[in-house]
């Protein structure tokens, strides 16, 4: 489509708001603009057509012949743009909410949840990802988020969801008849860390560890770090969403509360896209979050 003989669509806006309602001022309430703004746009576009498209009648005014040919045309295609419009939101608000989170989160956290949220909500369908893999969401077509970090993101809004309180964790069997004051009563048993969280290491080393002297297993994703901690291999730290259940079921034992590093998951979310149904599920997480 050329549109470089196409006026504006404010100003066509204008006048056709005009040529329907007869009157300026009832043009200018509608579009929420003013009265001279109306006129402007309607003079804007005689200047460009040199056509005469609306005449003074009475306190109103009138379409000349050209004005109503041109009006009816506007008053079509305004109403196709708004079935358009419509239509697209009705199909965004009854397709499945496509939602992103890490493997660890999604299992230790959302997953032990979520049926009380299908329970309350059988009207929202959610499509739920784990993936630690870099995530466009507007490319991707996500709705939401859940990252592990900061909370900055560039071009995207992230609201805290819950705040990193690390704890470190170990089987029962591999610490058991031992008093542990400081991760310095665990530097001779075996260490499982993930290879890429290096925040992790950060926060054992601000505790005093020298993780050079310990004997310390890398891995290459946290869920496999989890799982040999439970199989008795060796003792991780863990932020507590991930290991708040294994706990509750005697899988793992908390052994110490370290200090924060100013991390924590976020929703995160292209700005201006909330769609009735993922305010919904965001306000569900907020509510479980703040409960636990």
């Amino acid at each position: 489509m050329n549109w470089t003989n196409i006026p504006s669509l404010s100003a066509l806006r204008a006048f056709e708001a005009a040529a329907r309602l007869q009157n300026l001022s009832a043009a200018a309430r509608e579009l929420n603009v003013t009265h001279a703004a109306i006129a402007q746009h309607v003079r804007t576009l005689e200047h460009a057509f040199s056509e005469s498209l609306l005449i003074r009648q009475g306190r109103g005014v009138a379409p000349t012949p050209a004005g109503q040919q041109l009006a009816a045309r506007l008053k079509s295609g305004f109403e196709i743009i708004a079935d358009a419009v419509q239509d697209l939101h009705d199909n965004t608000a009854d397709r499945p909410l496509n939602i992103t989170v890490t493997p660890g989160f999604a299992t230790s956290w959302l997953m032990p949840r979520i049926g009380e949220f299908w329970a309350q909500h059988p009207q929202v369908q959610l499509n739920i990802t784990p993936s630690t893999a870099l995530i466009d969401l507007r490319r991707d077509g996500f709705d939401l988020a859940v990252r592990y970090g900061e909370g900055v993101w560039p071009k995207l809004t992230s609201e805290l969801l819950t705040a990193a309180q690390y704890w470190a964790v170990a089987h029962p069997d591999l610490v058991a008849g031992r008093t542990v004051r400081s991760l310095h009563d665990l530097s001779d048993l075996p260490w499982l860390l993930d290879v890429h969280q290096l925040e992790r290491h950060r926060i054992i080393e601000a505790e005093g560890l020298d993780l050079s002297t310990l004997q310390v297993t890398q891995l290459n994703t946290n869920d496999l770090a989890l799982s040999a901690a439970t199989a008795g291999l060796g003792v991780t730290v863990q932020p507590r969403p991930l290991v708040e259940r294994d706990i509750n079921t005697g899988q793992l034992v908390k052994l110490l509360a370290l200090r924060e590093g100013g991390l924590g998951y976020h929703m995160v979310t292209v700005p201006g896209r909330t769609p009735p149904a993922l305010k919904i599920f965001m306000r569900w997480l907020r509510e479980k979050a703040a409960s636990w």
